[in-house]
């Protein structure tokens, strides 16, 4: 497999790669679904090497970049790639940036916590997350055809307002971005955040037929198909205690926690 001094590239199955960035502290990763026609990159990592560096090495197809949401862990090298995908309701994060979140915090985050060389190209201190205009805008529900392979849209927000997961019918693969992961907290307690939402979007993935793996964007590389089942009974806790708001704290569960 492809050696690499920042990414570090994992084999999903002959057509799925994961491209993570375990030398940062958010421990994030993208991932490359190979069609017959085209390829989907869902997010492009932190910026701070060069994304397309990998994917030109993993296929020859024209890619084409699904964004989960617009988080500067998601988006660093969208600018590298013609056709980008975001949902409505992050599309003004990804033209003019997030309210409220100042540059100087963005280089103060993506500046710590680093545990492998990181390349030359590479400064904190002039460190500028992606801004543009997309190529498309997602709806709930939207289709991507890569050629005997289709991508579905799901929009799941609380996490942000735009956030989506992607589910690979044929494959059994859930993309669920930063709705679903393990080790650390979820995040729903910042202004821009929705408990509520983020909890009915857990319900709404833990609902879909035909899941066989969950492929979170942080930490653990791939999640036993389980953990939907956890989900489930997740919801029905937060919402039965009345914790679906903003200042409850941390809530731990068989294989996750969720922040308020």
């Amino acid at each position: 497999m492809l050696q690499d001094a920042w990414f570090t590239v994992q084999q999903i199955n002959d057509d799925t790669f994961a491209i993570s960035e375990y030398g940062h502290w958010e421990k994030v990763h993208s991932f490359l679904l190979i069609g017959e026609d085209k390829a989907a990159l869902i997010d492009t990592g932190l910026g701070i090497d060069s994304m397309k560096r990998i994917t030109d090495q993993l296929t020859t197809k024209p890619i084409e970049v699904i964004t989960t949401h617009v988080h500067v862990d998601h988006i660093g090298s969208h600018g590298e790639y013609d056709t980008i995908h975001v949902h409505e309701r992050d599309q003004d994060w990804l033209i003019h940036g997030i309210e409220g979140l100042t540059l100087q915090q963005i280089r103060k985050d993506i500046a710590r916590d680093i545990t492998l060389p990181t390349p030359a190209t590479f400064n904190p201190k002039t460190y500028m997350p992606f801004q543009g205009i997309p190529t498309n805008i997602l709806k709930d529900g939207d289709i991507i055809e890569l050629g005997n392979r289709q991508l579905t849209i799901y929009h799941t927000p609380g996490h942000s307002p735009g956030h989506i997961a992607v589910f690979d019918e044929k494959q059994g693969y859930l993309f669920t971005g930063d709705l679903l992961y393990d080790q650390t907290p979820i995040y729903a307690f910042y202004p821009s955040a929705n408990p509520v939402d983020l909890v009915s979007s857990l319900e709404k993935i833990s609902n879909i037929d035909g899941v066989k793996k969950v492929f979170g964007s942080h930490n653990t590389l791939g999640l036993d198909v389980s953990i939907l089942q956890e989900v489930k009974q997740a919801v029905t806790y937060l919402q039965k205690h009345d914790l679906v708001k903003f200042g409850t704290g941390v809530h731990e569960f068989n294989g996750f926690c969720i922040q308020f």
